[in-house]
């Protein structure tokens, strides 16, 4: 061994330039790569850790676990030693030997736990190893637990599984703090009841990625899932509804599979998931939705609402208008609830919910609209913030905060309250500059229950389109904040609902690997990030899933396309992913494809009626999923088109030419790179035919889903022109249905005119009525391929 590093290590203090010179000699120093390994290095494929490190230094040279290694601390802290415990669990399981932690001074083959009060950051830690020890220095046991995560990670994907014959780790330096205090994961057990077991599956694979808050949300229309000693209805009634809804709820006609469906914790087993999520340095944060997602408490408890009339537990998603009524006896419940719930969870959190509470009942009530005079409430958002204030006041005395989602910000912001902006980030940045907390986690990044990608074989979803790539590309941090306010963004959080996602193997799936994006998001440098590295280390990172017995989904391979339409010049393909070691291979013909087939090498230009298919092949198999596009080349293909009003960010689509690209979307949901989505505005598109032709007709496709607030326009009109300023109508369609469909196809005859320009618009179905999924907002359209003939 090296005395001159073994001196250096026994120093309090770690001083850098005589470390990189030392290590000179232990280990050949291939050059720095902060925040990750150098592309196309043979060492950066020794180096597969996500997230991120703040400053990796790689080394040659490797440590090698031996019968004779230690775990040595250097102090009795009891975060320390969790961190070194959580080790000897990993040698454990990857070696079959035991390795107990003991303190001592540092020495060779050794993993060496060292507090550093140095270390600037709570969570921070510096990881070196060595061929003769590893050290891990840490403020505290989270860092040192973090450090851990490192390690493993360092490890062979073999040691998950136990069947490696030799542990090695290879030597490296790193340095590494988190991004943001808030790195957190969302389970909602309401909609689906998971087991104990696999709420701490779910505990660990936050753990492996340094996620360190899991937000539980734990009551629902659909099911009360926490024990509450002094409202026993609560588990004998609440945690069951008589049957569930089967398949998506914009199914005409909704069925259900008449099988009663029942689950809740105890308060020993949630004692011991706080308990267990403790060990891993992860706060579980409990939510009690209040006032709307009430419904089967109020089933328990008819009296909680308004009418006081019996209900039933939801059997379909969505949301109910039967919320809590603002009472001294609702009051007193959500106090006992919150009491009871306060000694189970130590967290300095309590979720109290806030969102899509439909205000129809409190209008209905004379007790309601009466309070709202009495207090001088402006409407019943007004109101609702009454609800939100007064709990938070009951909260705050027993030294608790809440956090709310951001409807909590209608009727003006609880003093106190940290606001989990989900509704797109609008709603954290005005919480922001009021100097309020914020947590992001906008649907368009954040909402994991989304579709992952546009093969229509995916599991059902609730709907959307959020891939990987576009789960990476988010920046919690908004660009019109000052950097005082942008201390006020806490972090970021990865939602998981369950409407859809009955078990715990689709679970994973639908979380990994975009869990792992989060996380990168949540702990890396935002100038450090970048999506080839963070791809090239999850193909790696996937295996060492799949040996923990991960499902999830690998669509590192899946073939991707984009159509590209340039304005009036015609429509080209282009196929992805670009990987070494990897081809794609296509046809135009609608063939199977083969390791024969055509090789992609360049865009494909479309100018016919066909059918493009494509794979991804490694080493002439197979690999992934295949892509394939049916083109229609009618009339309006390829042209150039313009829209009065612009698509929500969320649902552009491809840009508005994805309408006019030839190519129709899927039928069963909506998004993706096909479908424009329309929120309080009209459609409305003028298509250059580029030369007088002659038109005998003009289709057009709208997506209907109420539950998911998106509706069929109210009519559909088409005007034409050959100059493109004045317009001649051609008439309207007042009256559009999708019948037992999710699409409508609606057509408008066009009679052989001759003509340049074609105007269609499509008129909004404007404000969703009461008693509908979203009432009072205004509804979504949708608008796919606009066929011209």
């Amino acid at each position: 061994m090296n005395e001159k590093y073994t001196t250096i290590l026994s120093m309090k203090k770690l001083f850098l330039p005589f470390l990189l010179l030392t290590f000179f000699f232990a280990c050949k120093n291939d050059g720095p790569s902060p925040g990750g390994s150098a592309a196309g290095s043979s060492e950066a494929a020794r180096y597969h850790v996500i997230p991120q490190p703040v400053s990796l230094l790689e080394m040659q040279g490797e440590f090698k676990v031996t019968g004779d290694t230690k775990i040595l601390l250097d102090d009795a802290d009891e975060g320390l030693k969790t961190a070194a415990a959580q080790l000897a669990a990993i040698l454990i399981k990857a070696t079959g030997t035991t390795v107990a932690p003991m303190e001592g001074e540092a020495a060779k083959d050794a993993f060496i736990f060292q507090l550093d009060p140095s270390i600037a950051h709570e969570e921070g830690y510096a990881l070196i190893v060595t061929p003769y020890e590893v050290t891990i220095k840490a403020k505290t046991g989270a860092g040192a637990f973090y450090a851990v995560q490192t390690l493993r990670q360092l490890m062979p994907v073999e040691a998950e599984t136990g069947t490696i014959s030799s542990l090695s780790i290879p030597c490296v330096e790193i340095t590494d703090q988190p991004r943001y205090t808030y790195r957190g994961m969302h389970l909602d057990v309401g909609r689906h009841f998971f087991s104990v077991d696999d709420v701490k599956r779910y505990i660990d694979l936050m753990a492996l990625h340094k996620m360190n808050r899991f937000h539980w949300h734990l009551t629902e229309d659909q099911g009360w899932r926490l024990e509450i000693k002094k409202y026993p209805k609560l588990q004998t009634v609440a945690a069951c509804r008589k049957e569930t809804l089967v398949g998506h709820y914009n199914d005409t006609p909704q069925k259900y599979d008449g099988k009663q469906y029942c689950g809740f914790y105890t308060q020993d087993e949630a004692r011991e998931i706080v308990k267990y999520a403790a060990e891993r340095f992860i706060t579980v944060i409990p939510e009690i939705e209040m006032p709307g997602h009430a419904l089967a408490a109020i089933a328990a408890y008819p009296e909680l609402g308004c009418t006081g009339k019996p209900a039933e537990v939801g059997t379909k998603w969505g949301v109910y208008d039967n919320v809590f009524c603002p009472n001294e006896a609702t009051f007193k419940f959500l106090e006992d609830v919150l009491t009871e719930v306060m000694d189970i969870f130590p967290s300095k959190y309590i979720h109290i919910g806030g969102d899509e509470c439909p205000k129809t009942m409190w209008e209905q009530s004379a007790f309601c609209q009466n309070l709202i005079k009495q207090n001088n409430l402006k409407d019943e958002h007004g109101l609702q913030s009454y609800f939100i204030q007064r709990m938070e006041k009951f909260l705050n005395t027993k030294g608790r905060s809440i956090i709310g989602w951001d409807e909590i910000l209608e009727g003006g912001l609880a003093p106190n309250a940290t606001v989990m902006s989900w509704r797109g980030t609008d709603g954290g940045i005005a919480a922001a500059k009021q100097n309020h907390d914020v947590i992001m986690t906008p649907t368009d990044f954040c909402y994991l229950d989304y579709y992952q990608s546009q093969d229509p074989n995916e599991p059902l979803a609730i709907g959307g389109y959020l891939p990987l790539d576009k789960v990476y590309s988010f920046n919690p941090d908004p660009a019109d904040l000052t950097p005082e306010q942008l201390k006020h963004i806490l972090g970021v959080q990865a939602n998981l609902w369950t409407e859809y996602i009955p078990d715990f193997a689709k679970l994973t799936y639908m979380a990994y690997p975009r869990a792992c994006a989060i996380a990168e998001i949540a702990w890396s440098p935002q100038a450090s990030r970048n999506y080839d590295s963070f791809t090239g280390r999850l193909s790696y990172h996937l295996k060492r899933l799949k040996a923990m017995s991960v499902a999830a989904a690998n669509k590192t391979y899946d073939v991707k396309t984009n159509v590209v339409v340039a304005e009036g010049k015609g429509i080209s393909v282009a196929l992805s992913p670009k990987m070494d070691g990897v081809e794609i291979r296509y046809s135009l013909d609608g063939n199977d494809i083969s390791p024969s087939s055509a090789l992609y090498e360049q865009p494909l230009k479309i100018e016919k009626d066909c059918i493009v298919r494509a794979q991804s092949f490694e080493g002439g198999k197979a690999v992934g999923t295949g892509a394939e596009l049916r083109f229609r080349m009618h009339k309006a293909a390829g042209k150039t088109i313009r829209l009065t009003n612009l698509p929500a960010e969320k649902y552009s689509g491809s840009g508005p030419s994805s309408i006019i690209n030839g190519v129709h979307g899927p039928t069963d949901r909506y998004g993706g790179t096909e479908w424009l989505g329309f929120e309080g505005k009209d459609f409305e598109a003028v298509i250059d035919l580029g030369s007088a032709i002659e038109l005998n007709a003009v289709t057009a496709r709208f997506f209907s889903g109420p539950g998911q607030w998106v509706y069929l326009p109210k009519s559909f009109e088409a005007a034409y022109s050959n100059d493109g300023k004045i317009f001649m109508s051609l008439g309207s369609i007042q009256s559009i249905a999708a019948g037992d469909s999710k699409v409508a196809d609606v057509q408008f005859p066009l009679n052989q005119q001759k003509a340049r320009y074609l105007k269609v618009i499509a008129k909004r179905y404007g404000v969703i009525p009461a008693g509908q999924q979203g009432e009072g907002h205004e509804a979504w359209l949708f608008v796919d391929e606009i066929v011209v003939d």
